[in-house]
């Protein structure tokens, strides 16, 4: 791991930043007796792990430019998003990293046939557009996946993370007193009264729907910007720089595949072991 760390100069020192980053946050959160922040700080640690580790085990290459999106988007989401409240404080905060995710969730499905596919027992012709299908629809599953885990949080666990938005307006059939199926629309809502208490948002809150479909739909832009470029790469066998070239894993060769090296390395040789 401390080998498959040092390797890219770039995301060792986004690596080692971002931690000792993320270690002054979790200090703070101590003398703040903010232990949920404090287990967030802790998760945040573990998660930048994960690109290094992921290499190590699955023998890939991550190109620098995804390993360093993915540790950012790791301390941009956790750290400032949740720790630091930028998902509340900041706008677009979430809208940007919806987007953003949708662009490495198609990374990761290009990637994952691109991968399969240099199997030797596997490989088969694909089609590029094929490949930019897959990729597309991978984003978008995981996509709707996380606003599945979004709704279940907030069901079950009364949690927030389909954020509510204030609207002025709303139109229902479940206003209509004849039971025609006829929108009503009620417009200009400045305020709602609640057991004779006024919210005092401005309006009318949309309990996560209107954010979950947002976040549907930047992914949805996320992921079809990866999937054009990803389909020239593929078209064009790798020759043809495009973005997706930055963000689209490879087999590690010997050099560079350092779980193989150190298993050799602490092998006994028997000869040796007899003497």
């Amino acid at each position: 791991m401390d080998r498959e760390l040092r390797e890219h100069r770039s995301s060792f020192l986004v690596f080692y930043t971002l931690r000792l980053l993320v270690l002054v946050v979790l200090v703070r959160q101590l003398f703040l007796h903010n232990y949920e922040g404090t287990f967030l700080c802790v998760l945040t640690i573990l998660l930048l792990y994960v690109p290094s580790w992921l290499q190590v085990k699955l023998h890939i290459e991550l190109p620098p430019a995804l390993e360093i999106t993915i540790l950012c988007f790791i301390f941009a989401a956790e750290i400032l998003g949740e720790v630091n409240a930028f998902y509340v404080n900041v706008p677009n905060w979430d809208t940007m990293l919806h987007t953003l995710n949708g662009f490495l969730a198609a990374a990761v499905g290009f990637s994952l046939v691109l991968l399969l596919n240099d199997d030797e027992r596997l490989t088969f012709d694909l089609s590029p557009f094929f490949l930019a299908l897959v990729a597309f629809c991978f984003s978008m599953t995981i996509g709707v996946l996380w606003e599945f885990f979004e709704f279940g949080m907030d069901y079950f666990f009364h949690f927030d993370m389909q954020k509510d938005t204030v609207v002025n307006a709303i139109y229902s059939v479940a206003l209509d007193p004849a039971r025609s199926n006829k929108v009503v629309a009620v417009k200009g809502i400045q305020d709602v009264v609640i057991n004779g208490q006024g919210l005092g948002v401005g309006g009318y809150l949309d309990i996560g729907i209107i954010d979950t479909m947002k976040d549907l739909f930047v992914n949805f832009i996320g992921a079809t910007v990866f999937s054009v470029t990803g389909f020239f790469y593929a078209r064009s066998k790798g020759e043809k720089r495009t973005a997706a070239q930055n963000f689209v894993p490879s087999k590690k060769t010997a050099e560079t595949d350092y779980l193989k090296q150190a298993r050799e390395e602490n092998s006994v040789d028997p000869a040796k072991k007899s003497e």
